[in-house]
């Protein structure tokens, strides 16, 4: 197995316009199975230019995962304004390329991914919802002390339900 990172190897970076070919490397099979599938080209232009345009609005903001020193990207992590349960929250997502997982790099990103979030926090919850069926997520979030609310039916992509976990962390800026 591949040796663990230190949050020290792994940096965020914001979206940029060259993330799209990341996009396309997401989209595998594999890498969607928790996630309704692969997307067409249309609907990830759709979303790279969604994700671009996340910080300007205000509603959140996207980042490549970047291993350090060669600065590889390896992945992709974002938090975006949500309402979950009556209340206004940031949701957020990651994904690590196949060839990297398993190294700790998901748990460094989000742990980036939190402090960024934690500097300027205008919500007092972060929810993650990883699929029921994606065990190594769910660990994310464990090791990141997120807590446990409660399994629900989530709708991701839209048209698509998934039973996920709802895990809930408290930011520090609340």
């Amino acid at each position: 197995m591949s040796e663990k990172m230190n949050a020290s190897q792994v940096i965020i970076v914001p979206w940029s316009e060259s993330d799209f070919e990341l996009l396309r490397l997401s989209n595998a099979p594999e890498m969607m199975e928790h996630l309704g599938g692969p997307e067409t080209e249309e609907q990830l232009r759709t979303r790279h230019n969604r994700y671009l345009t996340l910080r300007e609005r205000e509603k959140g903001h996207m980042f490549s995962i970047v291993m350090l020193p060669n600065r590889e990207t390896v992945g992709s992590i974002g938090y975006w304004d949500s309402h979950w349960q009556g209340e206004n929250v940031y949701e957020i997502g990651w994904s690590v390329l196949p060839t990297f997982q398993g190294r700790g790099i998901a748990s460094s990103a989000l742990q980036a991914a939190i402090s960024h979030v934690n500097a300027g926090a205008k919500y007092r919850w972060m929810h993650a919802f990883p699929s029921i069926h994606n065990p190594a997520s769910n660990a994310v979030c464990r090791k990141l002390s997120f807590t446990l609310r409660s399994e629900c039916e989530f709708e991701y992509p839209p048209g698509h339900f998934m039973q996920c976990n709802d895990w809930r962390l408290e930011l520090a800026g609340s």
